[in-house]
């Protein structure tokens, strides 16, 4: 059943054909929502979920492009504002680096900024010259709690996020006038590809991970809190992070 806190309003969740991305798209799609999935190389796992939402009376189109690429973030969203206008952005693509600092050469370093920071630069200026002058908009970045905590052998990652949640504030303070709000997530360990390796318990991770709640998150959970920050329910929320962590970090 289609919801109608976010009827008429269109989306673009880059990274969207699996784990938190793909949770955001459905629950943005549930509450009415037309879809922008975003994907690079996985045109059938965005096909199956295009397919899924229209399944259960939602809307929603495959876009593919690496957001790390400025030619393809270009034409990604030339494509998106020919079919019309764009109302929110979820800047969810990533990937993830474990390597000690000293092993992480520069080809490393460059490819963990180009899609945890540089894209959610680029995708939030591309739609914010188009939110600017028709003053509505909102923006949600995922981040992560290492950008608030570090951890060793994740340097790239943990500056990345540090940045986006920096980005996240300063765009907020920046463009709150215009009438477009910018919000940020900062999951802790959540039950995706990324996190759970295998042969490895839930309650070992949780325990490793030193999560009070003594669990890994959710997709869901995590695009809750994202759907919340983009909808009128949050209509006084500006430049805040949310922390979907089970309690890993407490802080402001």
């Amino acid at each position: 059943m289609v919801g109608q806190a976010l009827q008429g309003q269109v989306a673009l969740v880059t990274g969207a054909a699996t784990g938190i991305g793909r949770a955001t798209a459905l629950a943005l799609a549930t509450e009415g929502a037309r879809v922008w999935i975003n994907h690079c190389e996985q045109q059938d796992l965005a096909e199956q979920l295009v397919a899924e939402i229209i399944a259960h009376g939602g809307d929603a189109c495959a876009v593919e492009a690496d957001v790390s690429d400025p030619a393809a973030v270009a034409a990604m969203f030339e494509t998106i504002l020919g079919a019309g206008p764009l109302d929110m952005l979820v800047n969810n693509a990533g990937v993830i680096l474990e390597k000690p600092f000293l092993a992480t050469d520069e080809a490393d370093w460059a490819r963990v900024l180009g899609v945890d920071l540089s894209a959610v630069y680029r995708c939030c200026r591309h739609a914010l010259a188009h939110m600017q002058p028709r003053r509505s908009g909102a923006i949600v970045n995922v981040t992560s709690d290492l950008g608030f905590l570090g951890r060793e052998h994740y340097a790239a990652y943990c500056t990345a996020k540090a940045g986006v949640i920096g980005l996240t504030r300063s765009l907020a303070r920046e463009f709150a006038a215009d009438g477009i709000r910018v919000n940020g997530v900062a999951p802790g360990p959540i039950a995706t590809a990324m996190v759970s390796p295998e042969h490895m318990s839930e309650q070992w991770m949780a325990k490793e991970l030193a999560i009070p709640m003594a669990r890994l998150g959710t997709p869901e959970e995590v695009a809750a809190a994202i759907v919340f920050l983009l909808s009128p329910r949050a209509s006084y929320f500006t430049g805040q992070m949310l922390g979907p962590n089970g309690g890993s970090w407490m802080g402001a």
